[in-house]
């Protein structure tokens, strides 16, 4: 007894670690698994707690909610996991990987960097649909895959399929598109959308073709109807010319020095026709770097519709197809996301949020913000980022209405139907719409009309919601 009372704290604490190294040893008790795992537990990515969270592979490149399944890019690797529960479904090697198709008819294109070809694969079984061992390029949508085959350098082929679809819906001629290989999705004379802080530039998922791609080959651009696989234009730019095809147009951006400063002229051309169908001066579409009033960059905006700057200083939303004046903001605020139906605004005093409806001439919400320093707007929401305290938002982008609010730093990295994926390091997870919400967004009247300079109210063409080819309302009743 005298022994046992003089072992002191360190000899009581060594004969417990002995007696249980014993018990797991003869396989009576064996807590190290348990003890293992909730050391190694994750900490909630968020407050209120996600769905489910998971720790993948590696650090997610791209992430796409298709179907009921979950891609997820890395560097090397791509797996698909369940959105239900977070389970892993499959995962293999591959170097790049995007999705095509939409809820119903998704497909995840996957290659090898400098490899031709491609494979596509069913998200959710992995399973082999389709297999390319020629293409050097490959372009994916909501509703059209295309793929580019090159003999030569000069001498291509662009081939349109169906996310399924087991033969080209058309096929067309074009002399070059770039050079090299390129993998998935190389860039196009289009848009580029204004970014955000936090949030995954591809957080909306593969978006509708458009009606008319820019491809830029040898110094030209080759102008293809995606319909019927048309070559509509070959067009080589003048010297202070950028050209972009947006809004079934294709637009001569002109900006040349004078004075100190940088004018611009936009023409946009029927590219079926050649004629000219509207003309404006002095928007600044941000395609200059003012070294000698140089182009080097698309301009700003999202389908159909271009974001310039006036010569007032205020930003205006442009429609590509009809030149209009979709909304014309007041002195201070700034746009942060933009498609073609809706625009999110961040008022002149920065503490609030306006949602705006391009067909209406008000302000359909406001939202009060701690600081928000980004937002985008998906076909399910729209997400705002607020850093004072650290949220993500998603509110529905007609009405302000809240679907979910995290007090959260992590990423907004995919939108769903029903919810979006977050992510912060390897540390994935899947939110609900309904998480954590107030529901204290009501919509807000008033607003100040989106007018053109002489003063008239226009509001967006039909077309502004749909596409110059309805593309966008395609089997919507």
């Amino acid at each position: 007894m005298c022994g046992v009372k003089g072992l002191g704290v360190r000899g009581w604490l060594l004969l417990g670690l002995i007696t249980v190294v014993v018990l797991a040893a003869t396989g009576v008790w064996n807590p190290f698994p348990g003890m293992w795992d909730w050391i190694d537990r994750s900490a909630p990515i968020s407050e209120p707690d996600v769905t489910w969270q998971q720790r993948v592979g590696g650090t997610p490149r791209g992430v796409t909610i298709a179907g009921d399944t979950v891609v997820v890019e890395q560097r090397t690797r791509v797996e698909a996991r369940s959105l239900a529960t977070g389970a892993q479904l499959w995962d293999r090697k591959a170097d790049w990987a995007a999705v095509a198709g939409g809820d119903r008819d998704p497909v995840v294109a996957v290659g090898k960097l400098l490899t031709k070809g491609y494979e596509l694969l069913d998200p959710t079984t992995g399973a082999v649909r389709r297999r390319d061992d020629q293409a050097v390029a490959v372009w994916t949508y909501r509703d059209l895959l295309l793929d580019a085959r090159c003999v030569q350098a000069t001498d291509c082929t662009l081939n349109a399929w169906e996310p399924r679809g087991t033969k080209p819906l058309w096929s067309a001629f074009l002399p070059g598109v770039h050079t090299g290989l390129l993998a998935d999705n190389p860039e196009l004379l289009g848009t580029r959308r204004l970014g955000a802080s936090r949030i995954d530039g591809g957080v909306a998922g593969p978006e509708p073709v458009p009606p008319l791609l820019g491809f830029p080959a040898d110094g030209r651009v080759h102008v293809v109807d995606t319909a019927t696989g048309r070559v509509l234009q070959n067009v080589e730019p003048g010297r202070d010319e950028r050209l972009a095809v947006i809004g079934g147009r294709l637009l001569r951006i002109g900006a040349t020095s004078r004075d100190g400063n940088c004018y611009f002229v936009i023409s946009a051309v029927d590219p079926g026709t050649g004629q000219e169908v509207w003309k404006r001066s002095g928007v600044n579409l941000r395609t200059a770097d003012y070294a000698g009033c140089v182009q080097r960059e698309d301009p700003q905006g999202a389908r159909n519709v271009l974001i310039g700057v006036g010569p007032d200083g205020r930003e205006v939303v442009i429609d590509g197809y009809d030149g209009r004046l979709l909304q014309i903001g007041a002195d201070g605020q700034k746009l942060l996301a933009v498609d073609d139906r809706y625009a999110l605004v961040s008022s002149a005093d920065k503490r609030a949020i306006l949602g705006r409806e391009l067909s209406v001439d008000r302000d359909r919400w406001t939202r009060p913000t701690g600081g928000a320093s980004g937002a985008a707007l998906t076909p399910y929401a729209a997400v705002i980022v607020e850093e004072k305290p650290s949220r993500l938002v998603a509110v529905e982008p007609r009405t302000g209405r809240e679907l979910v609010a995290l007090r959260t730093s992590a990423n907004a990295l995919a939108v769903g139907p029903n919810g979006m994926i977050i992510g912060e390091g390897r540390e994935i997870g899947y939110v609900r719409w309904g998480a954590g919400t107030s529901d204290a967004s009501p919509p807000a009247a008033g607003g100040a009309p989106g007018s053109n300079p002489d003063g008239s109210l226009f509001p967006p063409s039909g077309q502004g919601s749909c596409g110059p080819k309805r593309e966008l309302c395609a089997g919507s009743g």
